[in-house]
This record gives C-alpha cells, structure tokens and sequence, in this order.
C-alpha cells in the first residue's frame, strides 16, 4: 500500500449536488392512462368519421357528415340547425327566372295516349306552369308527361316541378341503397334496365329517422306498421300510396313497401295538422315550417303516378303543390339538399342526354347508375322501346 492510499483525502467544502429520486411509477402510470383516454376520446369520433367518409355508395360530403352526426348523437343539434337556418331564411316573392323553370320544348305536341288534364294555375303565373311537356313514348304513346307549378301565394318564386307516369306503360321498381337500408337487391339501376329507363327518383328519409318499414322482395328489413304513409308496390310493376292497415296490408302480390311518416294528402284534400305536426306525425318539431328541398309522391284518380319536387317548400306547400297537381292520395318523400332528385330518360331516343324535372334539382344526371347509398325508385317501359333514329 503506498503513502497516498494510507492519507486521509480531504473532505471537500461543495459536496455533490444530490440526483433527483426518479417519478414515482404511480405518477407515470396516471400520466398513461391519461393519454390513454384522451387518445380514445379522439379516436372515436375521428374513426367513425373515416368510416362515414369512405363508406361505399353515392353521397356527397355534407350527406355524410351530416348522418355521421346524428349517428354518434346529435341528432337533435342537427335538428334544431335545420330549423334555425330553413325557418329564417324565407324564399323571395318575386317571380321565377327563366332559368329556375324547366325547357318548354315540345310543349303542346304529343297527345298519343292518355293526357293528363292542363293544371289549374293563378292570373300571374310563369308561362308554361301548368302546361304538360311529354318526355318517354312506348309504342307511340306518352309515357311521361312534366309541368311544374308555384304552389305558394306569398312567395312567387317557389317552383315545384311535377312528373306524370302512365301506369299503363311503366312500371316501378324499389332499390335498397348501400347503406340505408342496405338491402336486399342492387344499390344500383342494373345495366339490363338502362335501356327502357323511364326516371330515377329518390325513397323517403333514412328508417331510423322515420320510424319507417321496408319489405323488399320476400324480406321484411324493418317491420311495416299500422298507419304509416306507404309506397305499395305489386308483382306488376304498380304503385299504389296507402295508409298500410287501412288502404292496403300484406298479400301474395305485394313485392316491396316504403314506409315514410304519415299521409299529407288523402282523398283530393291536404290532412289536417301539417301546420301544427301533433305527435311528429311528419318529422321533428318545426321541421314542416322549413323553407327547404322537398318531394312527394301520389297517385291520381286514374291511378297514374306523380312525383312533386321543388325547393322553398313547407309541408304545407308541398301538400298544396301534390293536390294542385291532381294528387288523390300522396306522401312527403325525402327532404334537403341534395337529397330531392328526379331524372328523366328518353329510351325511345338514346342520344338524348337525360334531364331534370327541374334545373336547380340536387344531384347529378347519372344519380342511381351507380351504387348510391339511399334507396330509390326507378320506373321503366313495361314494352322495350322502338328507337327513334
């Protein structure tokens, strides 16, 4: 051992800083599970949103945001929004523009067939209102006939086009979409339909949101109830509008049923209480003062079809433009933007493009070619079309 090893080192004045005691595992674990939770409060809502975002099937960005809403819970926010925004914001009370109206070409030709009677418009009205434009023929007769009308005194620029199928020469066909209800069926027109394709035309609102029914080739997916406002559709391709228990019920020839709220026109006259919606006959509270995208769909007293649809309607105004345009017994479809769309073909003429029933309709020409995510109608020739060079 040498003398440096036997000498006491000397004792220094600054000792060592002491190290700090490493956290404690309980306070790091805490730490953990806060991110933990923070991270699946995020997680949640941003998953579903993905989902709702790339889910298979037609529909725009506001559609599936909107839906994606009411899905995780906020429903009523939506709801009160709604009415917020489509109560306050009335249309104008100035007449139409030329392009609000649809084209009159072929106004006044082709009366092959049934016809149905010119409407019944006011002193002011737009020129052509009222007045029917034949579309499809099959055989020479007029499958087709358009016209649309301004169903609103106090508000002149309202216009609600209106479609009259002859039930004689077309028949319809129900199409689940991807998503609401999400079959049976195609979600898309298939391509051997194309070719006698008379219109495409949207269903009612989303089941859940309706309370709704829907029974489609032999499958019940939501059950059918008393009361409901129901489109019937038989083995042949015919539509009738009902109060199911009370205007039609389950039978060997019913092939699909679309349930949608309550009746608003029953027997030639608008039901009574639109404007007051007892029990959310016809959707949430306020929702029939909106000014907004509406549609309906009735059958008249020869039993040909009729659509209706146009933009700054209330219920009430839907109901009065339905029973303006010879509606016997009808029902409010779907509502908003973009989710009123009609399309109409010319099978007897293939190079022509298809048309709206009205200009500003949501929604593109090729709506329901391919997979969309809402149920549909789709109406065709019931006799293959002889072209027209």
């Amino acid at each position: 051992m040498t003398t440096d090893q036997l000498r006491p080192h000397p004792i220094s004045p600054h000792p060592a800083p002491r190290r700090p005691a490493p956290a404690k595992p309980k306070n790091r674990r805490r730490h953990w599970i806060v991110l933990f939770a923070v991270a699946a409060l995020l997680g949640y809502p941003v998953g579903t949103y993905t989902y709702a975002l790339t889910y298979p099937g037609d529909a725009s960005l506001s559609v599936r945001t909107v839906d994606w809403l009411r899905e995780i819970g906020f429903g009523g926010v939506v709801n009160a929004v709604e009415n917020w925004w489509f109560t306050r914001h009335p249309p104008s009370s100035a007449q139409p523009g030329a392009a609000d109206l649809p084209s009159l070409d072929g106004l006044g030709t082709g009366s092959a067939g049934p016809r149905p009677q010119n409407l019944a418009v006011g002193p002011t009205a737009a020129s052509g209102a009222g007045e029917w434009v034949p579309g499809a023929r099959s055989g020479g007769r007029i499958a087709e006939y358009t016209t649309f009308v301004q169903p609103d005194p106090a508000h002149a620029s309202v216009v609600a086009g209106v479609a009259w199928l002859n039930q004689s020469l077309v028949r319809t066909q129900l199409f689940s979409g991807t998503k609401d209800p999400g079959g049976p069926g195609p979600a898309a027109i298939p391509a051997e339909l194309r070719g006698s394709l008379v219109a495409a035309f949207n269903s009612g609102w989303k089941l859940k949101d309706c309370d709704g029914g829907y029974y489609l080739d032999g499958q019940t997916v939501a059950p059918l109830h008393n009361g409901m406002a129901s489109v019937v559709i038989d083995d042949t391709g015919r539509v009738s509008v009902a109060q199911w228990g009370r205007d039609a019920t389950m039978n060997p020839h019913v092939a699909a049923v679309r349930q949608n709220l309550d009746l608003v026109v029953d027997h030639g006259a608008p039901v009574r209480g639109l404007d007051l919606n007892p029990a959310g006959h016809w959707g949430s509270a306020s929702n029939q003062f909106q000014y907004t995208w509406r549609s309906g769909l009735g059958t008249d007293r020869a039993g040909n079809l009729i659509y209706v649809g146009g933009t700054g309607l209330t219920l009430h105004t839907l109901a009065a433009a339905m029973t303006q345009a010879g509606i016997q017994q009808g029902m409010e479809l779907d509502i908003h933007s973009p989710m009123v769309t009609f399309n109409s073909f010319r099978p007897d003429l293939p190079t022509t493009a298809p048309t709206k029933l009205l200009p500003a309709m949501p929604g593109n020409l090729t709506r329901y070619l391919t997979a969309d995510q809402r149920d549909f109608f789709a109406t065709s020739l019931r006799v293959p079309p002889t072209t027209t060079p």
